[in-house]
C-alpha cells in the first residue's frame, strides 16, 4: 500500500507540474508562430518593395512585374492552365464579355478587316515575316462600329509592333500626304522629328472624331508608349483643346526600337465610393522579342477626377462641349485608334475585345487621380 501510495503522488505532483507548464509552452508556441508570421510578412514585403509602385492586382489578374532599373526583366510566364488565348494565341488579361465584339486585323489583307479605315488612305507592305509595314509618318489606324452595334466601352487592346525612326528617303516617299480631315483640319508635317513632336506608340480607346468641325466628339484615353521605354496616359476631353499633362509616365524596360513589342491598353468603368463611376486605365508589354506571351503589367490608374485639361478656362470653355474641366470619359465612343507618330511602323495581330471587368478591385495601392 505504501508504494502505490508513493506513486499516485509522484504521478500527481507531475500532473500538477506539467499543467502548471502549459502557459509557458502556449507562450513559446505563441512566439514560434509569430516569429514564423514575422518572417512571411517581412519576405512578402521585401518582395512587394521590388515590385511597381502604385499597383495593386486581384489573384485572378496576372502578378506584377519587378521594377528595378530600365535594364532589368519584365517578363513573368502566364499559366495556360489559368489563362485564355485569343485568336492570334495572346493571351487575355481579361475574359471577353458575354456576347461582347472581338475584332482581329485580318493578317492576310489588313485593309478588308470589317470596320477597318488608315487616314489617308496609307499604302501598307506585305513583309516576309507576314507582317506588314505602313508607309507614313502618322499612322491613325481607325476601327469603327457598324450602324448596329453599341459603342466600345469597356474594351481590351492589343498589338505586336515593331518600330524604327524615319530616314529622309523614307520620308520623301510620304510627302505627298498633306492633311488628315478626319482628325485634323491642320496640314501634317513630314519634316524629320524634331524634341517637340512625339515619337511614340499610342493605343487610344473611347475616342469620337478628332477634328476642328465637331470638337467636343474629339475625346480619348491614350495609352502610351514612348521609343525611350517609358509609357503613360493621356486624357482628351475635345479636340484641341482639351488634352491633359500626362500620367503615371515612367520608364520601364529599354528603348524598344528595332524589335518585336506586344502592347496592351485595357479600360472600363468601375464603382467606387458613394457608387459613383470612375476609368481604370492599364497597360501591360511584352518586350521579350519572343512572343511567348511574356506580358508585364506596366500602368495602373483610375479617372476618378481631378485631371484637368492643362489649357487656361477661356481656351477651354469656348468650344461649348458642356464639360467639366477634368471630365471623366464614363460614356462609350465610336472608335478605336492605333496610332504612330514620326516612327516606321511594321504591325501584326492588331485586336479589340469588349471585356468582362472585374467584380472587386482593389484600390488600395491604385493611383488615383
Amino acid at each position: 500500500m505504501r508504494a502505490l501510495f508513493i506513486v499516485t503522488v509522484c504521478i500527481s505532483i507531475s500532473i500538477i507540474l506539467v499543467l502548471s507548464l502549459l502557459p509557458f509552452y502556449h507562450e513559446v508556441l505563441m512566439m514560434v508562430s509569430l516569429s514564423a508570421s514575422a518572417t512571411v510578412n517581412q519576405s512578402v514585403t521585401t518582395s512587394a518593395s521590388s515590385l511597381f509602385p502604385l499597383v495593386s492586382a486581384s489573384p485572378s489578374q496576372v502578378p506584377l512585374p519587378p521594377q528595378s532599373s530600365p535594364s532589368s526583366s519584365l517578363q513573368f510566364n502566364i499559366s495556360a492552365t489559368e489563362t485564355e488565348f485569343d485568336a492570334f494565341g495572346i493571351a487575355k488579361i481579361y475574359p471577353t464579355k458575354e456576347g461582347g465584339r472581338e475584332w482581329f486585323i485580318n493578317m492576310s489583307d489588313p485593309k478588308s478587316s470589317p470596320n477597318f479605315s488608315i487616314t489617308d488612305n496609307a499604302n501598307l507592305s506585305h513583309l516576309s515575316d507576314g507582317s506588314w509595314r505602313i508607309n507614313s509618318s502618322h499612322v491613325r489606324m481607325v476601327i469603327n462600329m457598324s450602324d448596329d452595334q453599341t459603342e466600345w466601352k469597356n474594351t481590351e487592346i492589343t498589338g505586336f509592333v515593331r518600330l524604327a525612326y524615319l530616314n529622309d528617303s523614307q520620308l520623301d516617299s510620304i510627302r505627298d500626304i498633306s492633311n488628315s480631315s478626319f482628325f485634323s483640319n491642320t496640314p501634317i508635317s513630314l519634316d524629320t522629328p524634331d524634341d517637340e513632336e512625339p515619337q511614340d506608340l499610342v493605343f487610344i480607346s473611347r475616342s469620337g472624331r478628332h477634328s476642328s468641325e465637331v470638337p467636343c466628339e474629339g475625346t480619348a484615353y491614350n495609352g502610351d508608349l514612348h521609343t525611350d521605354g517609358s509609357v503613360g496616359w493621356k486624357k482628351e476631353i475635345w479636340h484641341t483643346g482639351g488634352y491633359t499633362e500626362e500620367r503615371a509616365r515612367h520608364t520601364v524596360t529599354e528603348p524598344l526600337l528595332g524589335k518585336w513589342i506586344g502592347w496592351k491598353v485595357v479600360v472600363y468603368n468601375i464603382k467606387i465610393g458613394n457608387d459613383s463611376t470612375a476609368v481604370k486605365l492599364e497597360s501591360y508589354l511584352d518586350d521579350s522579342n519572343t512572343e511567348n506571351n511574356n506580358w508585364a503589367k506596366v500602368t495602373e490608374l483610375i479617372d476618378s477626377g481631378g485631371w484637368y485639361a492643362n489649357t487656361n478656362n477661356s481656351e477651354f470653355f469656348r468650344a461649348g462641349c458642356d464639360k467639366v474641366k477634368d471630365h471623366i470619359i464614363t460614356e462609350g465612343a465610336p472608335f478605336i485608334i492605333f496610332r504612330t507618330d514620326n516612327l516606321l511602323l511594321d504591325f501584326k495581330n492588331l485586336s479589340i475585345r469588349e471585356i468582362q471587368p472585374p467584380l472587386n478591385v482593389n484600390l488600395t495601392n491604385v493611383l488615383s487621380l
